[in-house]
């Protein structure tokens, strides 16, 4: 699960290089492995990031979060009930925690070694491509790794790329993925949700007794909110 509430406590350098070195064996397409990794400590470039996530990154997911009714926007972007300029400066006043990790990783892409994959993905058609499929699987590795030294992680999404770009002189052709912070965690982990495996295998053929329908859907979204919603708001309360 992301923590989002870590401690300023040094994470050791051989840690750090057992997490990139769990990312660099990832799949990839055609062995491309079209990833980069940057290690962030300089507490300058962090608040850098965490503005630019803060008021670019974030004022775009605002405003795309409008467009859901209340209840089914991401708790982050629940903020009362208020008009939308006041509601918008609360979400960037809480700014990014994250900042605070002792350590972030940041993951690039590089889809210029795409090339020496299958020409069918390369295409972005109904599934994206290999490209961001091998630098989640990078991601991913990287996320277990730091968790089996007894870390913390967080996955941090980028919507708009050039903020970030600029903060950390990264090349147009390259991709900003994620921001990973990496820390010991402040808070004790706490059960968390998810489908039961019966509701989500199937044998050999698909079953459609567990299809969702548009309205299974719409009433999982509210049972999960109303899962996460109160310990949310509990936390926000007390900050």
């Amino acid at each position: 699960m992301s923590i989002r509430d870590l401690r300023s406590d040094p994470v050791p350098d051989e840690y750090i290089d057992k997490i990139l070195e769990a990312g660099r064996w990832a799949m990839s397409g055609a062995n491309s492995q079209p990833w980069e990794f940057m290690v962030i400590r300089d507490q300058k470039v962090k608040d850098a990031l965490g503005h630019a996530y803060t008021h670019d990154n974030n004022d775009f997911i605002f405003w795309m979060e409008q467009m859901r009714i209340p209840e089914l926007r991401h708790p982050a972007f629940q903020v009362g009930d208020v008009d939308a300029e006041q509601q918008q400066k609360r979400v960037q006043d809480r700014g990014a925690k994250w900042t605070d990790a002792p350590v972030l990783l940041v993951i690039l892409g590089d889809g210029r070694r795409q090339w020496g994959t299958v020409q069918g993905a390369l295409s972005y058609g109904r599934h994206q491509s290999h490209f961001t499929d091998a630098l989640s699987n990078a991601a991913m590795l990287m996320h277990l790794a730091a968790t089996s030294l007894g870390l913390a992680s967080q996955h941090v999404t980028i919507h708009v790329q050039e903020p970030f770009k600029r903060v950390l002189d990264v090349p147009d052709l390259l991709l900003v993925h994620h921001i990973v912070p990496i820390g010991f965690s402040a808070i004790d982990r706490r059960p968390s949700v998810h489908r039961p495996l019966e509701d989500i295998v199937h044998y050999d053929q698909y079953d459609h007794s567990k299809y969702m329908s548009n309205k299974d859907v719409v009433e999982f979204l509210y049972e999960l909110r109303g899962k996460t919603m109160h310990a949310y708001h509990t936390k926000r309360k007390g900050e």
